[in-house]
């Protein structure tokens, strides 16, 4: 998820206090999503986007913290909480990590008043060093210091209960997604490190797997970290799946210039992901090898065809390998994207982020020749007859509108919000609502009619927004600023305020 781009900037205030955040949320519904437009425009600088968005932005300070730095810039009648930041210490006696991204929130499993996340952290320190510890018996690899926590927040009080490491022992813990039925987390590696690489001591094990961190563990513990080979290894980002068939949807992101698939995993059991099952490439029918990186006409349906990965956990999964899981794909006529990252799984619907595709340049070309763009938006449609269908439902026309998407989730109310990850290292692009800052970083929110709009800034730093999600009441919502590992230069924050008013 997070760009090659160095996440160096400062913060501007240490942010230290323990504190905590309102969720809220309701299932979520995106079927509105299908009524897109071909309309793209912004309420840029702060502005309304003519009534379509919440109003003008206005920076501000937590509400567990008034008197501290006004950390985002959002629309007057909205408030917000930060907790379980860079520099603090769990609650079970271990320091908050750093690289705080993917995240989801669900009902707590046991206390009603309580909301449960869990979230991920894209560790990338070398082998033998990094930030996510907890016991040594639970990790995948004695080396490896990447993984998750999980977070207890109380709405009514607005206040963090507990948090605790829940899964350790991986590395580049990127994104992921919502198990079936809501049973836990599926956390990504984003990597395909072999063992014995990394320098120094090495990795004890391989890596490039997806893990499942349970919602409900024994004792509100650490699990142990047991990868599922099944679902491919590879430079996994995000994974989607579909609540009432079981099948699981994943995202590649292995850089630039190096092509990206989009995959899905039908389990031989839905609820044992480790009975093992078919990994599948997308393809478009009667279009081999079909090119998607631009070039593109919005709302196109193209009609979709399955490919078969015959080894989904090759020895070598490099990009370079004759045995990776997207070359066994392509080398059979699967579609090539450009680094995708974000999946929402929303019934027969699936949607993901194609990070730097496009037809708009953000000045950044590929060792292969591509002109990177600024990011496009897919639906994938699960038609329960063919391969289904698949259509570009927005493409950004620019920086303004949209930089670089990379983790998103639908709305309650129908729509999408996208976290930018300012990943072009050409435009050096500012916001008059965070000054002194390079490369801003948004939350963007897109409307049913397709109108996109900032909804956040983040006036921290120059880090990504990452884990937007909302609670299941769909009063709140939360989201992560990634951090660059100085203490409290990352944090979670809950978001809430007039909802109703506004099309998320």
């Amino acid at each position: 998820m997070s760009s090659t781009r160095s996440h160096s900037t400062l913060t501007r205030r240490a942010f230290l206090t323990r504190s905590a955040v309102l969720t809220g949320g309701t299932l979520l519904s995106l079927t509105a999503l299908g009524r897109l437009s071909a309309s793209s425009v912004l309420a840029g600088n702060g502005h309304d986007l003519h009534g379509k968005g919440y109003g003008p932005l206005a920076p501000l300070a937590p509400a567990n913290d008034p008197g501290g730095f006004p950390i985002l810039a959002l629309p007057v009648g909205f408030s917000y909480v930060a907790f379980s930041a860079i520099g603090n210490t769990l609650t079970d006696g271990n320091p908050v990590p750093n690289a705080l991204d993917g995240m989801a929130a669900f009902a707590h499993p046991t206390e009603r008043k309580l909301v449960r996340l869990i979230r991920n952290h894209e560790d990338r320190a070398a082998p033998g060093q990094g930030s996510v510890l907890g016991p040594i018996e639970t990790k995948y690899d004695i080396n490896a210091r990447g993984g998750n926590t999980t977070l207890d927040y109380d709405e009514k009080t607005r206040t963090l209960v507990q948090d605790f490491i829940s899964l350790n022992g991986t590395i580049v813990n990127c994104a992921g997604g919502i198990g079936f039925r809501s049973r836990g987390w599926l956390t990504c590696e984003e990597t395909t490190a072999n063992e014995g690489s990394g320098g120094g001591p090495g990795w004890a094990k391989d890596h490039g797997y997806v893990f499942e961190v349970p919602l409900n563990p024994p004792g509100d513990t650490t699990v142990a970290a047991v990868p599922i080979p099944a679902l491919g290894r590879f430079s996994h980002e995000a994974v989607g799946v579909d609540q009432h068939k079981g099948i699981v949807y994943l995202t590649e992101d292995p850089g630039s210039g190096v092509g990206a698939g989009f995959y899905r995993f039908i389990p031989a059991d839905a609820r044992d992901l480790q009975a093992g099952g078919r990994l599948q490439i997308l393809g478009i029918a009667g279009e081999p090898q079909y090119d998607a990186r631009e070039g593109q006409r919005q709302y196109r349906v193209l009609p979709v065809r399955w490919f078969d990965i015959d080894n989904p956990d090759p020895a070598d999964a490099s990009n370079s390998s004759p045995e990776r899981v997207f070359t066994q794909g392509f080398d059979q006529g699967a579609a090539k994207f450009n680094r995708l990252e974000g999946c929402w799984s929303d019934g027969a619907s699936v949607f993901f982020v194609s990070t730097s595709g496009g037809d708009a340049k953000n000045g950044d070309v590929n060792g292969d020749g591509f002109a990177e763009g600024y990011g496009q938006i897919w639906e994938y449609r699960d038609d329960g007859k063919s391969g289904g269908r698949l259509r570009l439902i927005f493409e950004s026309p620019g920086a303004g509108v949209l930089d670089s998407p990379d983790n998103l989730t639908v709305t309650p109310r129908g729509g999408l919000i996208l976290c930018e990850d300012d990943a072009g290292s050409n435009d050096g692009d500012t916001h008059p609502l965070a000054p002194g800052i390079t490369d801003v970083n948004r939350l963007i929110g897109l409307t049913p009619r397709g109108e996109a709009f900032e909804f956040a800034v983040n006036r921290l730093n120059d880090t990504e927004f990452a884990g937007a999600c909302f609670s299941p009441s769909g009063h709140s919502l939360f989201a992560n600023i990634f951090g660059n590992g100085t203490p409290g230069s990352g944090m979670t924050l809950a978001i809430t305020g007039r909802w109703r008013d506004g099309p998320l």
